[in-house]
């Protein structure tokens, strides 16, 4: 790769190594240097920052604000989501960020997640059985991707019926199609008209679940902002982002976990043996293939230095959690699988005030997904061969297309 920031041209560097090589590509950028001028995924010029020390740092540099107010005018062209659905803690800095995550957060404590662990594993096995006769499967269509969808829709309270259209739309806004130019539009629009619906469906008859008791904060509050309170834009967006993040990064998570699992057959053998191993390895695989190879773009409130790279106020950075995760200078031999080294500080849940909402459940849903799964077809393989395997290409998303397999 060429063209290094502060000792090559100030053409962006070509990304598509890092779509179809990312941990190949991240090593020879970490060794060029530590932040790099790329193109990014909106096709504004971004800064890429590739060392773990760097990336930590940003992680919780506060000069660094996720508010797209920041952004430089017209140098950033991110996804173009209506209001109602871009008002959401991927967006904001505090004093917003705090309020609105305080209201959400009790939802993901360990104690409302454990609590969840028996209906998870009868979900899992539930979707086993329906496999086990044919003795082959999609291991994403059929189970990785149904069992997070079908547990963050039980939290939020979603009928059955509308599960299928929001897993098209999230794959529309993930990984669009560029034969079909307006999909990605169209999708914005479901979402929003899927979640303006359910929301006053939610109002006029409440439920047990999360989005009724988060209208009833909204409402209880009589519409009012500043103290735990939620705008309507807020609460729509909140809804919008737990459950397209609740699904997309353990659908992937999952996947990536059992093909590493494949490709390791000793470590396969191993948990198969060992069940009580799964929560390390599972921070293993976090580290090692990670579904967020990207933190959600930044942009700096002043100008500053990264990695002695000067970055100035409003430009797209880009911290890479991938690349962070391989480096060697935190994880000796950072390309070996090894759930037995020091996980400690590993980024893949992010670090901050950002550190991911839902962590405490997508690890609980991949512990779980895992241990029924290798208990269940103890003869697990690929079906297909290893080269026929295709990640989806997207910078900010790691994950299989499908994962064949048979037992």
């Amino acid at each position: 790769m060429q063209n290094t920031a502060g000792t090559g041209p100030d053409a962006p560097i070509d990304v598509t190594p890092l779509l179809d090589d990312p941990y190949a590509a991240y090593a020879a950028l970490r060794e060029a240097g530590p932040v790099h001028r790329i193109t990014g995924a909106d096709g504004q010029p971004a800064w890429l920052v590739t060392r773990y020390d760097d990336v930590r740092r940003a992680l919780a540099d506060p000069r660094l604000s996720l508010d797209k107010r920041h952004a430089t005018p017209g140098g950033y062209r991110g996804f173009s989501l209506p209001p109602a659905l871009d008002a959401n803690l991927l967006n904001m800095d505090p004093p917003d960020h705090t309020r609105v995550r305080r209201l959400v957060v009790k939802a993901f404590t360990p104690g409302r997640v454990n609590a969840l662990r028996e209906p998870v594993r009868r979900v899992a096995d539930e979707l086993l059985d329906a496999m086990a006769e044919r003795g082959r499967a999609d291991l994403i269509a059929d189970y990785a991707g149904p069992l997070p969808i079908t547990v963050i829709c039980d939290l939020l309270g979603i009928p059955q019926d509308d599960r299928r259209d929001f897993l098209a739309w999230s794959d529309a806004l993930i990984t669009p199609d560029p034969s079909r130019p307006g999909q990605m539009k169209e999708a914005i629009g479901s979402m929003l008209e899927f979640y303006t619906g359910l929301i006053a469906a939610k109002r006029a008859q409440p439920g047990d679940d999360l989005l009724s008791d988060l209208i009833a904060v909204r409402d209880d509050a009589g519409g009012d902002e500043g103290g735990d309170r939620l705008s309507e834009d807020e609460l729509t967006s909140l809804a919008f982002l737990i459950l397209l993040a609740g699904y997309e990064n353990t659908v992937h998570l999952i996947g990536n976990a059992v093909l590493t699992l494949l490709d390791h057959p000793d470590q396969l053998h191993q948990l198969q043996r060992n069940p009580a191993e799964l929560p390390a390895a599972v921070e293993e695989f976090l580290r090692y293939d990670g579904p967020a190879p990207l933190a959600i773009r930044r942009f700096p409130k002043e100008d500053l230095e990264i990695g002695g790279v000067r970055i100035p106020a409003g430009e797209s950075v880009l911290l890479s959690i991938a690349s962070a995760n391989r480096d060697p200078g935190r994880f000796p031999e950072p390309d070996t699988m090894d759930p037995g080294r020091d996980l400690s500080g590993h980024l893949a849940m992010g670090h901050g005030i950002h550190y991911c909402l839902g962590a405490p459940l997508a690890r609980m849903e991949t512990v779980t997904a895992l241990d029924a799964l290798l208990a269940r077809f103890p003869e697990l393989r690929l079906d297909v061969p290893r080269g026929a395997l295709r990640h989806r290409r997207a910078l900010r998303a790691r994950g299989l297309i499908s994962l064949p397999v048979a037992w």
